[in-house]
């Protein structure tokens, strides 16, 4: 199969979705792997890199979008893409379809086959193309939040450790997944005091014996998270219903009990934010302040990280595109109920129910396209 892996052109958006090795690998299995011009510099890897693993280089976007039966991206395709799209042509990236109408209405024009790494799912219901992402936007949360504090950003000037004879920071954390135990145990290493909020008691109780004792869990419901908002330095959102647009779970008005300079990170802005004065942002313009609270809302945090973002991508991400690549899209989807459920879009039909019902739109049983 004809892969291709166009330069991603969202903005501040430094990753690419196949890193050398995963590149070569493809190759060695009798693929054919495109790359577009400069599409790894980003992420530290030469357009040389890629032709070492056997790569074929595409001068410009039209050239690599014209060849790929298969284009494999990091993030949506942005509407200068749009065009380049073609009916039955496979995309396989995050999508986040349920954060806008208009990305959704533009693919379902296109009739390609929309298949989001977000929605991919085990029967355990892990995620394994979103994990290693949520992984990275965790850990970053923190590294922000913190730096935001620092009075310089218009944050309160608190260091988030404290030092001895000074409390440290206090970091709220709502959400106990991947991004948020990633972002409770990166804060509680850097010594802050942190609270962490879920609505699974069994999740719970699993992070309690996990994480350092400095996490505190607590069953997450309104009373228990306004009672936090008022002594919390940093709050980081990281609440997430796959494929579903994100609960709001802290209202405009609550933003009047937090303490001037406070920060919140809202890590599922992808999926439209968690916080309802959340807005996405960029690496170039990260914050801005509502209420005397500085809301940072970057919208592809990891790819402020781009060569570890790659790196880690790809391991996650190569399987599913070979097993793509070798089978076809039919037989792979038939074969593995975990790629089954990344089938997003296909020939104008919303076949993931979330997103039909985050925009009221009917929705297709992908099976009936196997």
């Amino acid at each position: 199969m004809k892969i291709g892996v166009p330069k991603e052109i969202k903005t501040n958006e430094n990753r690419i979705a196949l890193a050398p090795s995963g590149a070569a690998a493809l190759v060695a299995a009798g693929h054919q792997v495109w790359i577009e011009q400069g599409a790894g510099e980003g992420s530290g890897f030469s357009d040389q890199c890629y032709l070492d693993a056997g790569v074929q280089i595409a001068p410009d976007a039209d050239t690599l979008w014209l060849q790929a039966e298969l284009v494999v991206k990091v993030k949506e395709p942005v509407r200068a893409e749009w065009p380049k799209i073609r009916p039955g042509q496979i995309l396989f990236t995050y999508f986040h379809f349920a954060a806008s109408r208009e990305l959704t209405d533009a693919h379902l024009s296109s009739n390609a086959i929309c298949i989001a790494y977000e929605t991919v799912a085990q029967p355990s219901g892990e995620l394994p193309l979103l994990t290693p992402m949520s992984e990275v936007a965790g850990r970053m949360a923190v590294q922000e939040g913190a730096k935001y504090l620092e009075k310089l950003y218009g944050g309160r000037g608190v260091l988030l450790g404290g030092v001895p004879g000074v409390a440290p920071a206090h970091v709220v954390v709502l959400g106990g997944g991947i991004v948020g135990s990633n972002a409770a145990r990166m804060a509680a290493g850097l010594g802050a005091r942190v609270t962490l909020l879920d609505v699974s008691l069994e999740r719970l109780r699993h992070l309690s014996q996990t994480l350092p004792a400095n996490v505190q869990t607590l069953y997450s419901n309104r009373h228990n998270l306004l009672e936090q908002l008022v002594s919390a330095d940093l709050v980081i959102g990281s609440v997430l219903i796959p494929g579903a647009a994100a609960p709001k779970l802290l209202r405009a008005e609550d933003l009047k009990l937090m303490q001037p300079g406070a920060v919140i990170v809202d890590v599922a802005v992808d999926q439209g934010g968690c916080f309802e004065t959340t807005r996405p942002t960029t690496h170039e313009n990260p914050v801005y302040v509502v209420d005397g609270v500085l809301h940072y809302a970057v919208a592809n945090m990891p790819g402020g990280v781009p060569r570890t973002s790659t790196l880690a991508l790809t391991n996650a991400t190569l399987p599913y595109v070979m097993q793509l690549a070798s089978k076809g899209w039919q037989q792979a989807l038939r074969n593995s109920h975990a790629l089954r459920l990344g089938l997003n879009i296909i020939d104008g039909k919303i076949t993931y129910r979330a997103i039909a019902d985050a925009f009221d739109l009917e929705y297709t049983a992908p099976e009936n396209f196997l």
